[in-house]
């Protein structure tokens, strides 16, 4: 097990990697919305035509309004980013519990683990992170780690890695060797 990460946050997080990838997920995300947006406005008068259940242009507007809706959401999330700001907290809580999901169309309940974990700024909000099935990053912290939050980015860098064999990479997500230096993925810097 070898280790190379240590304690302080990364002054990595500067690297034009992440401006650059930040920008082509912002771009795609637009992209992905005007796809799904074109589909909709051209399937639904094909539907209603070919169904016979909407007419023109009661179908189009169906499409036009849900195509609408794809663009609205991925500029909102663009938005969001955007305004995100960098921040610092600490690991205060962790919980593992089961759900019971109930699926209508099999008549099936499923139980799951859920596995918790919370972050409290230093502004005192506190952040609740759920995974079902997985506990890969609730493993990973420990109740007293200190994080911190990148503007822009969904997961927590860690203070301390001093201990870690793995790293998550702060901008795509993937777990990393603590020996390697860019994320194997989207060859972002880890921070470490």
């Amino acid at each position: 097990r070898s280790m190379s990460g240590s304690a302080g946050f990364s002054p990595k997080i500067n690297d034009p990697a992440f401006a650059k990838y930040q920008k082509a997920s912002n771009k795609w995300a637009l992209t992905f919305a005007i796809i799904l947006a074109l589909i909709a406005i051209v399937g639904f008068p094909i539907y209603g035509e070919k169904s016979g259940e909407m007419e023109m242009p009661q179908s189009l507007y169906y499409g036009l309004a849900i195509g609408g809706m794809f663009i609205a959401i991925a500029l909102i999330q663009i938005f969001r980013k955007g305004r995100d700001i960098t921040w610092d907290g600490v690991i205060v809580g962790k919980q593992v519990f089961e759900r019971t999901t109930h699926d209508k169309n099999t008549d099936t309940q499923t139980t799951h683990t859920v596995y918790e974990y919370k972050v409290k700024r230093s502004s005192g909000k506190v952040h609740k992170h759920q995974h079902q099935d997985c506990d890969t990053v609730f493993n990973y912290f420990d109740i007293g780690d200190k994080v911190r939050h990148h503007k822009g980015f969904d997961g927590y860098e860690k203070y301390d890695k001093s201990k870690d064999a793995i790293i998550f990479c702060i901008a795509c997500g993937t777990i990393n060797n603590i020996s390697d230096e860019v994320c194997v993925r989207c060859k972002c810097p880890l921070l470490k």
